[in-house]
């Protein structure tokens, strides 16, 4: 899709009274995102990480009024998307127009074939190739990831996942309350 098209998908959401839920997903690792951080003079801060790391991967929707996220170990595969789309139907009234990127997930069969069962309360439109710019959840991300949790030492998932759920609700609660 094209910059004009996605324009038109937008108008037609608007005339068709329908939710714009831009959408992505992203990886955490129990490998720490390093950043330059500080110290005392002539103290270099250290960061001791193990090498066995584990990932978790989170799926994100963010809206004009609200941001929505589930956290899951390891490769998000076509079911979790799914579920996804039905926790945003729950928490999020009316039709909805999803926004993606082109990812194989969102482009799956099951994805497909559950978005035909909603008979037209939800529909998705996918975002020019090349162009995270476009997603505004990208920007979630690299939030989360360069400031929220950055230099986070953790050895465990479960560690990482609750930093990350901390983090994240902080972060929806700063965008809600402003």
């Amino acid at each position: 899709m094209e910059a004009q098209d996605l324009a038109a998908a937008k108008k037609n959401a608007t005339n068709q009274r329908r939710t714009l839920v831009f959408i992505d997903e992203s990886g955490l690792s129990t490998k720490p995102t390093r950043v330059r951080t500080w110290s005392l003079r002539g103290q270099t801060p250290l960061l001791h990480e193990s090498f066995g790391w584990k990932s978790l991967s989170i799926i994100g929707g963010l809206t004009v009024k609200r941001f929505c996220f589930q956290i899951h170990k390891g490769s998000l595969k076509s079911p979790e998307v799914v579920k996804f789309i039905q926790h945003l139907r729950r928490h999020i009234k009316g039709r909805l127009l999803l926004i993606w990127d082109g990812a194989a997930i969102h482009r799956s069969a099951l994805v497909r074939d559950y978005l035909a069962s909603t008979q037209g309360q939800v529909i998705a439109e996918r975002l020019p190739a090349y162009a995270p710019e476009l997603n505004p959840v990208e920007y979630m991300w690299g939030h989360l990831k360069y400031h929220e949790i950055a230099n986070l030492i953790t050895t465990q998932a479960w560690e990482l996942s609750l930093e990350a759920t901390a983090a994240l609700r902080r972060m929806r609660r700063l965008l809600h309350s402003g």
